[in-house]
C-alpha cells in the first residue's frame, strides 16, 4: 500500500435548487466580482445563465459574464478571459457548466493571479504555480470530475496540443449541483459523460498495488452504479434518482479518494488527448475508443486485476481454468457496455473514416513529446507502445 495525503477541500451543495444559495456561497469565499464563465447556448436556453446572474445582482453580488467555452477548451479564449478579469478587477471565477468551463476557468484563474506569466507554461512544465484566484462552479453536466479536483485541461491552438496540469491551488471552493440541470442532456453527451467518470476509476483501478482492498472495493462499488444509473436515464431522462447517481458518481470518480494508496496510471488519458487535439472528439467518446486496445495491450501486466473487474464489475463469471480468458471477456463485457450506450470501441467508429499511419505517427510524436517522454505506470508505455495501441485501436 502506497503512502499519500489526501486533500479535499470543496464544499459540495447537492439537490433541488442548490443554485439558490450561489451569491451566499461566492460572499462566504471572498468574492467581491465575479466571472460567469459558460459554454453555448444551451446556457442560455434553460434559462440557468440568467438565473445565476440575477442571484448574483440580487445577492450584492458584482459580476461579468464570458461564453464561448468549447469542448477541449481552447488557450485563444482563456487569454481572452483572462484581458477580461484584469480590465475589470474580477476577484473570482464560477463555471456555470461542465468540466471545459471548469478547466477553462482555472486557467483563467491562473493567469489573472499571474499577470506576468504566459499561462500555458505552467502547463508544458515551464513555471511553477503559486497563486490563483478562488474558482467555484455551478455544473450542469457530470463527466470530468472537475469541479472538485486540481485538474485542468487546455488545448492549445498553436500546434493542436491539449495538456493538462494539476495543482492544488486549483481545487474549486465550491460545487453546486443540482441534477435537474442535467435533465435535457443528449443522450450522447450522457453517455461520453459516464464513460469519462468510468475512466477517471480505471486509471487508478487498473494497478499493481493489489494490497488497499478498501480503495479497490469503493472504486468498484462506484462503477457498478454509475454503470447500471445510464440505462435508466437513456430510458427516462428526468428520473431524478439516477440522474443523482450520475452527478455525484463524477465527483467521486475524480476527486481522488478512489486512488488512495495505489500508483495511477492515466495513460489511456494522455493517448486520448492526442485524438482529442488532432480530430476534436468528444473526450469520452475518445476513451471509449481507446480503452478496450489499452487494455488488451497491458492486461498480462496484472492478469489478476483485470479477472477481479471482470468478475465484480462487468459480471462475468469466473473460469477458474482460464483466467486470460475471464480477463478478455471482460473487456469485451466493457466494449458491449460501450455499443449499448451509443459509445465507439475504435478509432474508425471514432472519426468516421479510417486513420492513416501519418496521423498515428503524429499522435504518438505529441503523445511521447517528440519521443522525449513514456507515460503510464501500469505499463510503462514508449513510443514504440503507443503505436502499438493505436494501431490495435484503428478499428
Amino acid at each position: 500500500m502506497k503512502d499519500f495525503n489526501y486533500y479535499a477541500p470543496t464544499e459540495v451543495v447537492f439537490g433541488k435548487e442548490s443554485e439558490e444559495q450561489v451569491a451566499h456561497l461566492v460572499k462566504k469565499y471572498g468574492g467581491t466580482k465575479v466571472l460567469v464563465h459558460y459554454g453555448g447556448k444551451s446556457a442560455q436556453r434553460s434559462g440557468l445563465l440568467d438565473k445565476i446572474c440575477t442571484l448574483l445582482q440580487e445577492g450584492g453580488v458584482d459580476y461579468v459574464t464570458l461564453g464561448g467555452v468549447v469542448p477541449n477548451p481552447r488557450l485563444s479564449l482563456v487569454h481572452e478571459g483572462i484581458q477580461l478579469c484584469q480590465r475589470e478587477g474580477v476577484d473570482f471565477l464560477l463555471a456555470v457548466g461542465g468540466g471545459s468551463v471548469i478547466d477553462s476557468c482555472k486557467a483563467i484563474a491562473m493567469g489573472v493571479a499571474n499577470p506576468d506569466e504566459e499561462v500555458w507554461n505552467y502547463y508544458i512544465g515551464k513555471s511553477t504555480l503559486t497563486c490563483a484566484l478562488p474558482v467555484a462552479s455551478v455544473l450542469t453536466i457530470p463527466a470530468a470530475g472537475s469541479e472538485m479536483s486540481e485538474s485542468t485541461v487546455i488545448t492549445n491552438e498553436d500546434g493542436d496540443v491539449k495538456l493538462g496540469f494539476s495543482n492544488d491551488l486549483l481545487r474549486p471552493k465550491f460545487a453546486i449541483m443540482n441534477p435537474e440541470r442535467t435533465f435535457t442532456l443528449p443522450p450522447y453527451q450522457t453517455a461520453a459523460g459516464v464513460t469519462d467518470m468510468m475512466m477517471h476509476i480505471f486509471e487508478r483501478y487498473f494497478t499493481k498495488d493489489d494490497d488497499m482492498d478498501l480503495t479497490t472495493d469503493l472504486a468498484e462499488a462506484t462503477l457498478r452504479s454509475i454503470k447500471n444509473a445510464v440505462f435508466a436515464v437513456l430510458k427516462n431522462p428526468e428520473d431524478y434518482r439516477y440522474r443523482a447517481q450520475i452527478m455525484w458518481g463524477g465527483s467521486v470518480a475524480h476527486w481522488g479518494l478512489l486512488g488512495k494508496g495505489v500508483q495511477e496510471d492515466w495513460a489511456t488519458h494522455q493517448l486520448e488527448h492526442e485524438l482529442s487535439a488532432l480530430f476534436d472528439v468528444t473526450h469520452g467518446a475518445g476513451l471509449a475508443a481507446v480503452w478496450p486496445s489499452w487494455a488488451r495491450y497491458t492486461m498480462h501486466e496484472n492478469l489478476s486485476r483485470f479477472v477481479r473487474f471482470a468478475v465484480n464489475v462487468m459480471d462475468v463469471p469466473n473460469d477458474f481454468t482460464d483466467p486470460e480468458g475471464t480477463a478478455l471477456k471482460g473487456i469485451e463485457a466493457v466494449e458491449r457496455f460501450y455499443r449499448a450506450i451509443g459509445m465507439p470501441t475504435n478509432i474508425k467508429e471514432l472519426i468516421g473514416r479510417d486513420i492513416t499511419d501519418d496521423e498515428i505517427r503524429e499522435m504518438v510524436r505529441k503523445c511521447s513529446r517528440d519521443y522525449q517522454s513514456a507515460c503510464g505506470s501500469f505499463k510503462v508505455l514508449k513510443a514504440e507502445d503507443m503505436e502499438a495501441i493505436y494501431q490495435m485501436a484503428r478499428g
